[in-house]
């Protein structure tokens, strides 16, 4: 197949081992990460991919892959829980940088339950992937290409939420949200490239009224469930009434986030799309609904190997 236009023709891993801290936006909890390259793509003839890592004081305490199939819902963030119960939250702004930087496969390690948030936007781990740096793998690069569409859809009226993924040449995105009183409709549409996401999409963040927020901490604290503990204006878009603390970083910040989580998500394929993805105020739950119904319907997807 042929390449398209913006991608490395080979799959890629860190030129170097890349090293962060940071705070959990839910859990609070102070975390270091380790991301290593990968110089073998498979092992006993499986793809390796990304994988995560758990540590505690250099001591290996299991590992969770990035795989659609140990996802666990959980609020305002997508988790990977394994079959013996070690989970790792808030993975998508990481993925969704990792799959833009082309870095196909890696393994992170951290010693704590949940990436962190850093600014709440993707770009601090864009700025240290690039400044790792990218070597190339023998192994030609790989999409999952889109042969028929497939659409998810909850609630009614101006509570509808809707997505739907249908065939593409490349991987793009018309993504409308509305989720915010006083902000109006928002849109985003365009073509996805390792280009178009660093400069277009990474710099936005989370966000969220603070209103809503503290009552969600207190309820967390209450049913003993890690929710925006560590939430802060210096890692959200804050928002008090109409306005956002500090200010909004663009007009439609809000809506760009929405596509960051959004290309996040769908990066529990293993690789970019060949789609065009429509999404009407999409969440979390609603992006891994979609993919899951991709995955789980018969012809609907096929993987591909692309060549410049």
């Amino acid at each position: 197949m042929k390449l398209p236009a913006g991608w490395q023709a080979s799959e890629g891993t860190l030129a170097r081992t890349l090293e962060l801290s940071g705070h959990g936006l839910h859990t609070g909890r102070r975390v270091n990460v380790r991301i290593l390259p990968v110089e073998a793509t498979a092992t006993a003839g499986e793809r390796h991919g990304i994988v995560f890592r758990r540590m505690r004081e250099g001591r290996e305490l299991g590992t969770v892959a990035a795989n659609p199939a140990l996802r666990q819902g959980q609020p305002l963030c997508t988790m990977l829980r394994a079959n013996d119960g070690l989970g790792v939250r808030t993975v998508e702004h990481l993925l969704a940088s990792l799959l833009a930087c082309e870095i196909d496969h890696a393994v992170v390690e951290l010693d704590a339950e949940e990436v962190p948030i850093l600014d709440g936007s993707a770009q601090p781990w864009i700025d240290a992937i690039k400044a790792c740096g990218r070597t190339a793998l023998p192994q030609p690069k790989r999409f999952l290409r889109v042969l028929k569409a497939v659409s998810v859809v909850d609630g009614e009226g101006a509570a509808r939420r809707e997505m739907r993924v249908e065939p593409a040449d490349d991987y793009a995105f018309s993504v409308h949200n509305n989720d915010l009183k006083g902000f109006g409709d928002m849109e985003w549409h365009g073509r996805m490239t390792p280009r178009a996401f660093a400069e277009e999409i990474a710099s936005s963040r989370s966000y969220g009224q603070i209103k809503w927020a503290v009552p969600a901490i207190v309820v967390g604290y209450l049913r003993g469930v890690p929710i925006l503990r560590g939430a802060r204006t210096s890692c959200t878009a804050s928002i008090v009434g109409k306005r956002v603390v500090g200010g909004l970083r663009q007009p439609d910040e809000f809506v760009r986030h929405r596509v960051l989580d959004l290309v996040g998500d769908l990066a529990l394929a293993g690789a970019p799309l060949l789609a065009h993805v429509t999404a009407r105020r999409p969440t979390h739950e609603m992006n891994y609904r979609l993919l899951a119904a991709l995955l789980g319907t018969p012809g609907a997807y096929e993987w591909v190997e692309a060549y410049a």
